[in-house]
């Protein structure tokens, strides 16, 4: 494991003092910098496998600044916030954070997190697997069969087109341009809206409220593979 790296980004000199020691005593590489400036400064010139980002920082908050790197960097993210409502860890999920927890914290939970990103981001390279799994289901790109821990799903060529671009990029926003380009303009617009819409209907326990197909309001859509897999949905 000592070849990972994690950059921690908090503003409190004590926490970091105390991460960088603890997570390196758990076989980590660590940088530890106080500010979203500094952690630019840092991602510039080094490459890290996890970042560990404290919410409210002054000036650009965690939020804002993992919802800026997400343009161009897939680099895993987990937050720590000292807020525990809902609406903030939803928040946080669409910014494109892969996990989060509340302060105070067990520091041996949160290497358990990290290990649990660390083993999902490996599964999702594609040089490395070509089956993507999400909550009950598992979706094989080499062949475009979707299964269901029940059985296999049906889907139309559109939908299990439609399903083959979301789970070659799985965690990652998709805009409708995107898709567009994906399907060679076959499917635009609002088709593409319905072509989602009708693949939510056979993963989804509840299309009105997606679990694994979420949208991200102005931006798109993703396939999260961080979702339980005992979420029950009976198929048909």
């Amino acid at each position: 494991m000592n070849d990972r790296h994690i950059l921690v980004i908090d503003d409190d000199d004590r926490l970091r003092v105390l991460l960088r020691r603890f997570l390196e005593e758990s076989g980590f590489r660590v940088t530890d910098v106080g500010s979203a400036s500094e952690a630019r400064k840092a991602l510039d010139g080094l490459v890290f496998d996890v970042l560990i980002i404290d919410i409210m920082m002054p000036g650009e908050t965690g939020l804002e600044f993992l919802a800026d790197i997400r343009k161009d960097n897939p680099v895993p993210a987990l937050f720590l916030t000292a807020m525990s409502e809902t609406e903030h860890r939803i928040t946080g999920l669409e910014t494109g954070a892969d996990d989060y927890m509340s302060k105070p914290f067990e520091p041996r939970e949160l290497v358990l997190r990290i290990k649990s990103i660390l083993s999902r981001s490996t599964s999702r390279d594609p040089a490395k697997a070509q089956l993507v799994t999400f909550g009950p289901y598992s979706f094989d790109l080499s062949v475009g069969i979707l299964m269901h821990s029940t059985g296999r799903i049906h889907m139309t060529s559109s939908e299990q087109r439609l399903m083959q671009i979301f789970a070659s990029s799985p965690d990652r926003i998709l805009s409708r341009d995107d898709i567009a380009k994906s399907m060679d303009n076959t499917m635009r617009d609002r088709s593409i809206d319905v072509a989602v819409a009708r693949l939510r209907a056979k993963i989804e326990p509840d299309p009105r409220f997606p679990v694994y197909l979420q949208n991200i309001r102005n931006k798109g859509w993703l396939l999260r593979t961080d979702t339980p897999p005992d979420i029950s949905h009976a198929t048909s």
